[in-house]
């Protein structure tokens, strides 16, 4: 089946506002799910596995669903998008990097995959944004991550992101920055989204 069914469906539960489904062939690997907090996140979950049985006779592994709950009024008219979702997987040398954002009611999955090194970690990270980001904006544009290095200016680490748009024959470098808390891998995201959020609207033109 397309996976844009099963997505449609599902935002018709009532606490669900939007649904991104990652599959590849015929199996679903992850179901990202932007709700408000109406119900207990387990309750969503719930209602997403028994819709997917009843309906289609999908069984859907709960553990492969990520839930992010924000009050409507908080995301409608957003000029930026907002970070739903970091995930990192690790299969032997392999690590899959996956980030969702979310952006004027909908959800974005950007991917990205490569070895599982310390050195190149931040930089799938990046990497991931950047195809979310590209989800999002849509059209003729073309986003490469031409550097992600976490230096140490005056006393406090900071995520610093080097990105390359190329959009209407034009290449544009754009560099944006965040200073780092607990999560580097979020500090690293929201300095790619610092470096293009300002430059979305006239990208989506």
């Amino acid at each position: 089946m397309q996976y844009h069914e099963l997505e449609e469906a599902l935002c018709r539960l009532p606490s669900v506002d939007a649904v991104r489904i990652v599959g590849t062939n015929g199996r679903i690997e992850e179901v990202h799910v932007l709700a408000a907090p109406a119900k207990p996140a387990k309750q969503v979950v719930r209602d997403v596995q028994s819709l997917a049985m009843a309906s289609y006779g999908i069984n859907i592994d709960r553990r492969t669903v990520s839930v992010v709950q924000i009050e409507r009024g908080e995301r409608e008219g957003g000029e930026r998008p907002s970070i739903l979702d970091i995930r990192e997987t690790t299969e032997g040398a392999r690590l899959d990097a996956a980030v969702t954002l979310g952006w004027q009611g909908e959800v974005f999955v950007g991917e990205a995959a490569g070895p599982a090194a310390s050195a190149t970690r931040l930089r799938l990270i990046g990497e991931a944004t950047l195809r979310a980001l590209e989800a999002a904006i849509g059209g003729e544009i073309g986003l490469a991550l031409a550097a992600l290095e976490t230096p140490t200016v005056g006393n406090r680490q900071v995520a610093i992101a080097q990105v390359v748009v190329v959009s209407a024959g034009e290449e544009r470098t754009m560099v944006g920055s965040a200073l780092v808390g607990k999560e580097t891998s979020q500090a690293a995201v929201r300095a790619v989204l610092d470096a293009i959020n300002r430059h979305i609207p006239q990208l989506r033109r």
